[in-house]
């Protein structure tokens, strides 16, 4: 791995602080547990209470070092549920994960409400596909609980994002988005140190917006925030698994090619992964780093 002395920095959450990269120079990886029954890759498969924490606690074991619990499913043309349903679905996996781990529980919503009660039971940080746009008292309850926030670019809502997104330079375009929303949100009363930007893979973005978007990553570290990037198992990577190799891509094809994206993403000096596959990744980010440090790759 390329070492990055000069990109280490802090996420300040509820409770605790998180120190950017990990103590061996990687980034860290967000594992994902969707209670949803409609997610793009695994809707229906934790939407139990006892499996979603078994999942969630698995993902723990595998080396996520956050877990992002989410209720509502953002998949293209997905529609949204209400704030009770959303609750009732991820509710009481937020409560004992965060009781029965020490792994910071992020919660994926757009919904103020949820997000308050997320925190009451011991979340850390709000993930907000919205850029806590959504919800106008998201702010709000960031400033009362002092949550780390992760805000994140989409072109649209989810129901509209792929229908035809659009940039003249997506790039820069994205890039200038996060400035503002970073500079909104502080001024709005939130610390700098508690504030995580996303670029917002597969999110109004089309195949070629979304290969710019990867390789490109390191220029949003300018923006002095930690950096979390979510591509996993994305349609991009399918895509590209198809043109290389004329066949449609399996889950486990998209996996392998979500950890070989890691390696790329680790290189551009990023903070945060957010996975579905939280064992291949990180063997996939500690065999490459060992390769490099052995010589074995230039």
């Amino acid at each position: 791995m390329k070492p990055h002395d000069d990109n280490h920095t802090e996420w300040q959450l509820r409770t605790r602080r998180l120190r950017l990269p990990r103590s061996d120079g990687l980034p860290l990886l967000m594992g994902i547990v969707n209670t949803t029954p409609d997610s793009f890759s695994d809707g229906g498969l934790w939407t139990q209470i006892k499996t979603a924490v078994a999942h969630g606690l698995s993902l723990i074991e595998a080396g996520a070092d956050v877990l992002d619990i989410g209720g509502e499913s953002t998949r293209p043309f997905s529609d949204p549920v209400d704030a009770e349903e959303e609750w009732r679905r991820v509710g009481e996996v937020v409560r004992i994960l965060a009781h029965e781990s020490d792994c910071p529980i992020s919660i994926d919503t757009s919904k103020a409400s949820v997000a308050k009660k997320a925190l009451e039971n011991g979340a850390e940080i709000i993930n907000d596909v919205t850029g806590l746009q959504g919800d106008p008292e998201m702010v709000q309850i960031a400033i009362e609980t002092g949550a780390g926030v992760c805000a994140m670019h989409m072109q649209g809502t989810p129901k509209t994002m792929q229908v035809n997104p659009t940039y003249e330079s997506v790039v820069e375009e994205i890039h200038a988005y996060l400035e503002d929303r970073r500079n909104a949100l502080i001024s709005a009363g939130i610390a700098l140190e508690s504030v995580c930007l996303d670029p917002g893979i597969g999110f109004g973005k089309t195949h070629s917006h979304n290969i710019e978007l990867i390789k490109n990553a390191s220029k949003f570290l300018d923006l002095g925030c930690p950096i979390l990037i979510g591509h996993s198992r994305k349609g991009f990577l399918g895509k590209l698994i198809k043109q290389t190799l004329h066949r449609d891509a399996s889950l486990h094809d998209r996996d392998i090619a979500t950890a070989a994206t890691a390696c790329s993403l680790a290189d551009h000096g990023i903070h945060i992964l957010r996975v579905h596959d939280v064992a291949t990744v990180r063997l996939a980010l500690t065999a490459y780093a060992s390769s490099r440090t052995n010589g074995l790759l230039l």
